[in-house]
C-alpha cells in the first residue's frame, strides 16, 4: 500500500500514486509550474483551444447537481437567478473578476436575494489543485473568506518559489493549523472530488477556460465587467 506523505517543500508537481484504492496525492519537490501553464488568452485562462459557442446553454438541472464534495454557495436558496462559476485559484482573469467585479455583483444581486452563486473548482495547474483542496477542507463558513484572500494576494503566493508554504501561511491566518493542512493534502477523497468537478465541467458542459460562468444555464466566458452581468441578470429578473 502506498505510503501517505506530503512534502511541503515548495514544489508544485502533483502526482497520484496509483495503487488501486490506496492511491494518495503526493506533493513533491521541484520548480513551481506557476499559474496557468498554458498562459492567458483573450477572455480567460485556458486548458485547450476548444471554444464553446458564446451563446451556448446547458441543461440547468444537470448543471445544478452538486459534485461529490457538495456545493459551496452564496445567496438565497430560492434566488431567481443562479450563477455557476468555474474558476482556478491561480487564474489571473479569475482574480481580476473576484477583486473588481464580484464585490458589486455580490452587493447588488447576491446579498439582496436576487441571485445565488455556486463556486466550482476548475484548477489549471497543480498549485491551483492544492489551493482548491485546502479551501474545501476549510470550515464552510471560512471557505469564501479564504478564497477571497487567495485572489487578493494571488501574485504573492502563486508566483512565489514556495507556493504551498505561502498558502499555508494564509490558511493559518484564518485558523487552519499546519496539522489541518497536512491532513487535507493527504486526503484522497478531497483530491478526487476536486478533479471530479473539473472533469464533469469539461466533459458535460464544455468548460475549457477560466473563469467560465453559467447564468441560469447560459454561458458567459471570461472576466466580464459588471455591466454585462447587469444586462443579463436584469433581463432574467424581468422576463
Amino acid at each position: 500500500m502506498t505510503t501517505r506523505r506530503t512534502l511541503l517543500l515548495g514544489g508544485a508537481a502533483v502526482a497520484v500514486a496509483a495503487a488501486g484504492a490506496g492511491a494518495y496525492a503526493i506533493f513533491g519537490t521541484g520548480s513551481p509550474s506557476g499559474p496557468s501553464t498554458s498562459g492567458p488568452v483573450a477572455d480567460g485562462d485556458a486548458v485547450t483551444s476548444v471554444r464553446p459557442s458564446p451563446n451556448a446553454s446547458v441543461n440547468i438541472d444537470a448543471l445544478h447537481e452538486p459534485g461529490p464534495l457538495g456545493e459551496v454557495a452564496l445567496g438565497a436558496d430560492d434566488a431567481p437567478v443562479v450563477i455557476v462559476e468555474y474558476a482556478s485559484l491561480t487564474c489571473g482573469h479569475c482574480a481580476n473578476f473576484h477583486n473588481h467585479t464580484y464585490p458589486t455583483l455580490k452587493t447588488n444581486y447576491i446579498d439582496t436575494g436576487r441571485a445565488r452563486l455556486l463556486f466550482r473548482e476548475f484548477p489549471l495547474d497543480p498549485i491551483a489543485t492544492a489551493a482548491a483542496m485546502i479551501a474545501r477542507c476549510m470550515p464552510e463558513d471560512r471557505f469564501f473568506a479564504f478564497v477571497d484572500v487567495l485572489f487578493q494576494q494571488q501574485r504573492a503566493w502563486a508566483y512565489s518559489d514556495s507556493p504551498l508554504e505561502e498558502i499555508g501561511k494564509i490558511s493559518r491566518q484564518i485558523g487552519f493549523s499546519q496539522q489541518d493542512l497536512d491532513a487535507c493534502l493527504q486526503n484522497q477523497s478531497v483530491l478526487d472530488g476536486v478533479n471530479a468537478v473539473k472533469n464533469r465541467a469539461s466533459s458535460e458542459f464544455a468548460v475549457q477556460s477560466t473563469p467560465t460562468f453559467f447564468i441560469n444555464g447560459e454561458l458567459l466566458r471570461g472576466a466580464r465587467p459588471i455591466d454585462e452581468f447587469d444586462t443579463r441578470i436584469e433581463a432574467l429578473l424581468t422576463a
